[in-house]
């Protein structure tokens, strides 16, 4: 049997972003999005409730009743996030191993104008995207930006905490949903008498949180966090949606003049098989799209977030098209990723870059079957866009 701590750090040398234990198999580590084999032993019952019983610690008897456990820890020099749970009668573990270093916030290939996140000194920014997008270290990247650059004072609401931060000239307190606060919503109500500056929400899951980080926005504050969303409009109609009928005219105002940003996210294989990359989408958010979100004419806000390329914006369809003409994914990737495949394809294929992509002679180009409109990618702003590997 394999220590906890052999298997994080052999998963780490190999590359991997997680580590799953389960009963009667080998331990299985993700590598660039694949599930894979390092070890041949299978991993019996018994050493699966042991392992479980040295993460838990003394929180191992609560998943008898709960029937699932997440925490944190530092394992083997690592910051690692681990979920505990049972399948089949038996302890099985998730764990995500996290950067050894919050990186550079120009390190990971992000649009430019992410970059002026950190200069902001109020409204609500949105890091969205699917589970192990990289919005995490997105996040903790833009807040060391900040940490090193402003004297403020950063509150955090997580679950659990991920990245450790190292106070330089801010002042930097981070909760853990469960430990430090009992939850999210009860964690901001408290956060706004404890004079922040800076607000990082892990995640909005519920429309009292929602409704509480407006609110804080709108008293002078600077808003992080966090949807499952893969789209801007996706955002911004999610929100929305989570309020009753009768409310919802309340929430777009409020979101109209708190929203700043929405950054969605995905990690994309790179070409070749080997690394990943972050294909992204910034909203930035203009008077036309605080118009559209007031009026809840969000069908007509990807139009606005084309039409404000010059100051940053760029769709998730045009990430993909330019990530393909670097030479850094490959066609069918883009395609099988795109909110708008007949448009990748399209696309590609009148620049000469979409060998072995289906095609579809029959659609209208650039028109997605919902109406969204793309236009040809140039970049977010003439010659200063050149995507990379995060």
């Amino acid at each position: 049997m394999h220590s906890i701590e052999e298997l994080i750090i052999k998963g780490h040398e190999a590359g991997a972003s997680d580590v799953h234990i389960a009963a009667n198999l080998p331990v299985k580590f993700r590598i660039d999005g694949q599930l894979v084999n390092l070890f041949d032993e299978v991993v019996t019952a018994t050493e699966c409730e042991n392992y479980a019983r040295e993460l838990a610690g003394e929180q191992y008897d609560d998943i008898r009743y709960i029937g699932e456990w997440d925490g944190s820890d530092t394992i083997g020099g690592l910051r690692v996030r681990i979920n505990l749970f049972r399948a089949n009668g038996h302890m099985s573990a998730s764990l995500r191993i996290l950067a050894d270093h919050i990186p550079v916030l120009d390190s990971l290939g992000l649009p430019p104008a992410v970059k002026e996140f950190s200069s902001w000194e109020k409204g609500i920014v949105l890091i969205t995207g699917e589970t192990g997008s990289g919005k995490s270290t997105t996040l903790a990247a833009i807040l060391d930006e900040i940490n090193h650059s402003r004297q403020q004072h950063i509150i955090t609401l997580e679950d659990p905490i991920e990245y450790v931060y190292q106070p330089d000239r801010c002042l930097i307190n981070q909760r853990e949903i469960g430990q430090d606060t009992r939850s999210y919503a009860d964690g901001l109500r408290a956060i706004l008498r404890e004079d922040p500056d800076i607000i990082l929400i892990g995640e909005m899951r519920d429309a009292e949180t929602m409704e509480i980080a407006m609110t804080a926005a709108e008293t002078g504050h600077l808003v992080f966090a966090t949807l499952h969303t893969n789209s801007a409009v996706d955002s911004v109609d999610r929100i929305i949606g989570s309020f009753p009928a009768e409310k919802q005219p309340q929430i777009r105002m409020q979101l109209s003049t708190t929203l700043r940003a929405v950054l969605s996210q995905q990690l994309l294989v790179r070409k070749g098989g080997h690394g990943r990359v972050c294909a992204c989408e910034v909203m930035m958010v203009t008077p036309a799209i605080r118009n559209q979100i007031r009026e809840g004419n969000t069908p007509q806000m990807q139009s606005s977030l084309l039409a404000s390329a010059n100051v940053g914006s760029i769709t998730m369809d045009n990430c993909l098209i330019a990530l393909v003409k670097s030479q850094i994914i490959d066609g069918m990737t883009a395609y099988n990723h795109a909110l708008n495949p007949e448009y990748i394809s399209q696309n590609l294929m009148s620049s000469g870059f979409a060998t072995g992509m289906p095609t579809n002679p029959g659609a209208p180009v650039g028109v997605a079957p919902s109406g969204n409109v793309n236009r040809p990618v140039t970049s977010t702003r003439p010659g200063n866009f050149h995507p990379i590997g995060g």
